[in-house]
């Protein structure tokens, strides 16, 4: 509420009369929600972020193949708003069956047979996009098929690396060390960029990064892979934490700037609106996509698959 103004205080000068037919402006009190960098609605991305939270530690502590089914889950959703994005601002058709049902061949062949075989899953994808695609007109046929197996790569084929990760005895660990390095990465970056941050990281691409906030969530994202290496990682040490969270938070960095780019060709601030406060979901894969595979081989070298 506006303060009342003492009565001992000098008397205001009238306001200027107003042109007829107009009203004379009135201040209004700033009730707006408080939002989060770049707009977004605070509130609401906390409680979305501790929703999903939820869903994952249930999921994955109760029944793991239950896990496996909220990332196919996800995986389909991000390869549809990718796909309707590419339509709605290039005009790039590309087959969304194939890619829906070829995303979840490579998730459970991932789980249930290994790496090699969800490499034979991303190549009959592939195959598969080609064959659909030949029901329309043969006019940007090179364009739509080029645009539906990088699709297929980038969301479905790195994702199963979760799924591997997923499949080792200690799985269900194994994906808590690495959402929490990818989240650290981000959260150091987020607060030491906003505390200290004055060098732009890539003006171009994602002006809010910068090399300060880059620092900040390579050392956060160290300390949390050497803490869970250390005491909750079978066989694992300290030393290997350090190198897996700083591997974790660099690669986490350039999905997200990697990101940025596509949204930025496609004229977009983000890629769907399923998450309140956060966007779609591919906003939220977008630094945990790249950082699968490093976290999945760097533990297969440590520790053993």
């Amino acid at each position: 509420m506006r303060e009342a103004v003492p009565q001992r205080q000098s008397r205001p000068h009238p306001a200027p009369p107003s042109a007829p037919g107009q009203e004379t402006p009135v201040a209004q009190p700033d009730q707006q929600p408080r939002k989060q960098r770049g707009g977004r609605n605070l509130q609401a991305a906390i409680g979305v972020g501790v929703g999903l939270g939820a869903v994952i530690i249930a999921s994955l502590f109760v029944v793991k193949v239950l896990f496996l089914v909220v990332v196919a889950a996800a995986v389909v959703v991000g390869v549809w708003e990718l796909t309707s994005r590419l339509t709605e601002r290039k005009g790039i058709h590309t087959p969304l069956v194939p890619l829906a049902v070829g995303s979840v061949a490579m998730l459970a062949t991932g789980y249930w047979a290994g790496a090699q075989w969800a490499a034979a899953a991303l190549a009959l994808t592939g195959l598969a996009v080609m064959v659909w695609r030949m029901s329309e007109p043969p006019e940007n046929y090179l364009r739509d098929i080029t645009a539906g197996i990088f699709t297929a790569f980038y969301v479905p084929f790195l994702a199963t690396f979760v799924a591997l990760m997923l499949s080792a005895d200690d799985g269900p660990w194994r994906i808590v060390l690495f959402l929490i390095v990818t989240v650290c990465s981000d959260t150091g970056a987020y607060a030491v960029g906003y505390k200290f941050g004055k060098n732009k990281l890539a003006p171009t691409i994602s002006p809010g990064k910068t090399r300060e906030g880059l620092a900040g969530g390579i050392a956060l994202s160290m300390l949390a892979g050497a803490l869970m290496m250390q005491y909750v990682i079978d066989d694992g040490t300290w030393w290997q934490g350090l190198i897996l969270g700083g591997c974790a938070a660099v690669t986490a960095t350039l999905g997200d700037l990697a990101e940025s780019m596509i949204k930025r060709d496609l004229g977009i601030k983000d890629m769907g609106t399923l998450l309140p406060g956060h966007g779609g979901i591919m906003d939220r894969l977008d630094s945990l996509l790249p950082t699968a595979p490093v976290v999945w081989l760097l533990l297969a070298a440590f520790v053993g698959s």
